[in-house]
């Protein structure tokens, strides 16, 4: 008896996990497209999956709106990248079903970044204040961020075993590869008097302090990716700046730093944990500040 798409799905989501090695989020993601493509195909086989039909799903896509509109162009790929790497799955275990080189991408434009400036980044780490356990933590998080350009869920997973007389620990990214990342002086310091201030057993680095004083020498909760989202923009508007403020436009400013600092593409990369360099690629077109120098010294002299 023929395996339907629904298990076929399930086993592509299991494969993903253990022998990909992607994130749970990830697998949630791809479990989330696939759904919708199965349930506006409404098909039981794989055979039954055809370019007709996957252009019809793309022009529904297309139209669908939600609260911001009509659905990005970019999320609209994620739809189409989700369903052409099962059918790479199919293809693997000799399951016949749409070639998924006959899926295309759409085009999309240059991805526009969210950046703040050198002088907001400063008020922001500075934001902080006093010396209660929350102040010493949030600082050390906002030190840590712009230090290494951590993602927001790597900075979460971190333990409190980073050994603090080194600059540098490693850390685990996306598809579980491993990277360096870099401690500044800054970071060190701010890290090192939270931890020294912490008396409770959690072996996490980052925590929520959510009960009384007198609870705290108790397991606590891990901070999620979604609580250091919060406290990011909480801190963000505390010191007036006015546009959207994320952990992710954190790790900007500390990529475009580098840059506009002479650090070479491929360090960035190697640094950020980018699988792909022409993802690293979109931090230069704000920080070829030579272009400036040049256009000045070469451009209009006949007019002079």
């Amino acid at each position: 008896m023929a395996i339907s798409l629904k298990d076929l799905k399930t086993q592509f989501l299991e494969y993903l996990e253990i022998e990909k090695g992607r994130s749970v989020k990830t697998v949630e993601n791809y479990d989330r497209y696939l759904a919708r493509f199965l349930d506006f195909a409404k098909v039981q086989k794989p055979g039954d999956v055809t370019e007709t039909m996957v252009r019809e799903f793309r022009m529904t896509l297309n139209r669908s709106s939600g609260v911001s509109g009509t659905m990005k162009k970019n999320t609209q790929n994620y739809h189409l990248i989700a369903l052409r790497a099962f059918l790479k799955f199919l293809r693997k275990r000799d399951i016949e079903s749409l070639n998924p080189e006959r899926i295309e991408l759409a085009k999309v434009g240059g991805r526009d970044l969210d950046l703040i400036s050198t002088q907001e980044l400063d008020r922001l780490i500075q934001s902080p204040k006093g010396e209660t356990l929350t102040a010493l933590r949030d600082r050390a998080i906002l030190e840590l961020l712009f230090s290494t350009g951590l993602r927001v869920s790597e900075i979460c997973s971190l333990n409190q075993d980073l050994d603090l007389s080194r600059d540098e620990f490693s850390v685990r990214g996306k598809g579980e590869k491993v990277r360096v990342v870099f401690l500044s002086p800054s970071a060190k310091k701010a890290i090192s008097e939270y931890l020294k201030k912490r008396g409770d057993m959690s072996e996490a680095l980052f925590v929520s302090y959510g009960k009384p004083a007198s609870q705290r020498t108790k397991d606590l909760p891990r901070l999620t990716p979604r609580s250091v989202e919060r406290l990011v923009k909480q801190y963000a508007i505390k010191v007036g700046i006015t546009r959207k403020v994320t952990p992710h436009v954190i790790r900007h400013s500390f990529a475009t730093d580098l840059l506009q600092n002479g650090a070479d593409l491929r360090s960035v990369q190697a640094m950020l944990g980018h699988a792909n360099i022409a993802t690293t690629q979109v931090y230069t077109h704000v920080t070829d500040t030579h272009l400036r120098e040049v256009h000045k010294a070469f451009h209009g002299k006949r007019r002079r």
